[in-house]
């Protein structure tokens, strides 16, 4: 086993106001990095602020992160940080706005860093330290030393450094409850995408895979209330029937996926998946977990025996887990038309990948031709 966590960890009703003394040990002043509208809708700007002012922190806000955030966005809010003075970052929202702050935290110490020198870890100052606030139940960016973020090449591209963890992570569910049933689904098959490509990954190992199974079983039960069409599709979910509890079930499990694939990495179904979002705008969670059917088909065959306990432990058999995914999480499927044209043009760029080797399988490009010939293209 090789593992390692440094980030402070609190979660729980109103943790970022009881907690207000660890920012205020992050320095005087922030720079606060969100969204248009989930930090505010979801009450967490709000207590941030609280926070804040509790603890005499002094902040200016940059709201300018969008999702799948460009890497020229995030130098844009390192260099408003740099120049209001920010002694750390405070990242706000869902997974978006938390890998941006880590990018944020790296240009406000570097503010004439580029975006090669950035990728390049060419960084003459270390990141200013980082604080993150999370408002979905999905990546677990907040305990995660990874950053997802869109190159000039419009490609999702992944960064990994221990710089990258954030000081202290804040996690209260009740800043969950104002994601739509969409954005609930696709946050919350994240999760089982997280935990089921770190237990097949080649790097897990006993820590990642009890992150992983704990993940799963406590994310199913919600995951089916939410995908089985009785919840309102209205803004808001209706907490009569997707309450706090389970709402809370989602966040740790969505803390715990995180914590597994910052030990193992992901597999082949998340690279494959920034494909099917940069390309088609699907929402990244149902763009990786659409491809999770057939991993488990290559891992079921390749060790039926490994495959077999994993079953046992989340509590389902490979039919009813696949139906989780498929009939409760993508219940609405997946709308997009490939030819056989297109998926050849985008086959190079797995060759070789570290998601596609890192799988407990052997994944060929033709594999991954079959799949996506099998799901996109019309016979």
């Amino acid at each position: 086993m090789d593992y390692f966590m440094p980030t402070r960890l609190y979660t729980g009703t109103d943790c970022i106001v009881k907690h207000a003394d660890a920012l205020r040990a992050l320095g005087s002043s922030c720079a606060v990095i969100t969204g248009k509208h989930a930090a505010k809708a979801s009450g967490a700007l709000d207590d941030v602020t609280r926070a804040l002012d509790g603890a005499g922190v002094t902040a200016c806000i940059w709201d300018g992160v969008t999702e799948n955030p460009p890497v020229a966005a995030c130098a844009e809010a390192g260099r408003f940080a740099a120049e209001n003075g920010a002694q750390f970052i405070l990242g706000i929202g869902g997974g978006s706005a938390l890998d941006a702050a880590k990018a944020v935290a790296v240009f406000a110490a570097n503010p004439t860093l580029d975006e090669a020198g950035f990728y390049a870890k060419a960084w003459a100052n270390k990141p200013l330290p980082i604080a993150l606030v999370g408002t979905t139940a999905g990546t677990g960016s907040e305990v995660t030393k990874v950053s997802v973020l869109t190159d000039a090449a419009h490609r999702k591209h992944s960064i990994h450094d221990d710089l990258l963890y954030a000081t202290v992570a804040f996690g209260d569910s009740r800043h969950t409850r104002t994601c739509s049933t969409p954005t609930t689904l696709s946050c919350g098959v994240d999760i089982l995408a997280h935990a089921t490509e770190s237990y097949f990954s080649h790097k897990a190992d006993e820590i990642s895979r009890a992150f992983s199974v704990r993940a799963i079983r406590l994310a199913a039960d919600p995951l089916k209330l939410a995908g089985s069409g009785e919840l309102s599709t209205a803004k808001r979910l209706d907490d009569k029937l997707l309450d706090a509890p389970q709402r809370q079930d989602l966040y740790e499990a969505s803390i715990l996926g995180g914590l597994a694939i910052n030990t193992t990495g992901t597999c082949f179904p998340h690279n494959v998946g920034y494909y099917l979002t940069e390309t088609y705008g699907i929402p990244h969670g149902f763009a990786c977990a659409v491809f999770l059917p057939s991993m488990l088909a290559i891992v079921d065959e390749y060790d039926p025996v490994y495959a077999a306990d994993f079953y046992e432990q989340i509590g389902m058999d490979s039919a009813e887990y696949r139906s989780l995914i498929e009939d409760y999480c993508l219940v609405d499927g997946i709308d997009v038309h490939m030819t056989a044209a297109e998926i050849e043009a985008a086959l190079p760029r797995w060759e070789n990948n570290g998601s596609v080797k890192n799988t407990r399988a052997s994944v060929s490009l033709d594999d991954i031709r079959t799949i996506l010939t099998s799901l996109f293209v019309e016979a």
